[in-house]
């Protein structure tokens, strides 16, 4: 389904303007995210940093609204009632791609619980492992969406589960450590909102691997046979 939305995309239906739309959408949350990586990791609090990651995000939620308002306007046409499955489609994808908006909003937020600079150890070197390795699977998400490539959105969905269960093992080894009250709160919150991001750039990309009603169900047996499939 998704190689047929992408078609829409790119023609001259009112569904082509949506696309652009979310294209967009996807562009400035993933620059959300890095900005609020920015801001959790530095040695001290980035007031203007933090602004822009507000800013942008006000962006993508009027980018949703204008999303939803033209799929409603599509889909009450006789015309639009073929591109139903479609539309259901890319009403998913878009709360999605909103939603890592909001949770870079939220990693931006934690530091105010710890204004210091993070420790330097174990635990922060993974956190910026992990950070690292979100940031680079969002950085192809475009690319493998736009392409349907089945075979890497494969791969990304298996290191990004690995990569949600990394941030779980984060918040068990805060529990186990000395840190301080405000250290151990804004390093789970920080874990945390890392790994929601990295679930909903999941489930965008289960689109290029999962028929419409098993969307955000990553069964990897499934995934492998889809792949063979092709």
């Amino acid at each position: 389904m998704l190689k047929e939305l992408l078609s829409i995309f790119r023609t001259g239906e009112p569904l082509a303007e949506m696309g652009e739309k979310f294209s967009k959408m996807l562009g400035l949350t993933y620059d959300m995210t890095i900005v609020a990586g920015e801001v959790f990791f530095s040695d001290a609090l980035q007031a203007d940093a933090r602004t822009t990651v507000y800013k942008t995000d006000v962006k993508v939620n009027k980018l949703e609204r204008k999303i939803r308002k033209q799929v409603i306007a599509h889909l009450s046409l006789a015309s639009g009632r073929s591109s139903v499955p479609y539309c259901l489609l890319l009403m998913s994808l878009v709360k999605d791609v909103e939603r890592i908006g909001d949770y870079a909003k939220n990693l931006a937020e934690a530091r105010d619980y710890h204004p210091a600079a993070l420790p330097d150890d174990e635990i922060i070197q993974e956190m910026r492992e992990i950070r690292r390795e979100i940031e680079g699977g969002f950085a192809e998400i475009g690319t493998v969406f736009e392409s349907s490539d089945h075979e890497r959105a494969v791969e990304l969905i298996r290191e990004g589960r690995d990569l949600t269960r990394r941030c779980d093992a984060v918040v068990g080894r805060v529990a186990r450590s000395d840190y301080s009250a405000a250290t151990a709160t804004c390093v789970v919150m920080g874990a945390r909102f890392y790994k929601r991001i990295a679930a909903h750039v999941l489930n965008v990309l289960s689109s290029v691997v999962m028929p419409l009603h098993k969307l955000d169900y990553y069964d990897e047996k499934r995934m492998a046979e889809v792949v063979d499939e092709d």
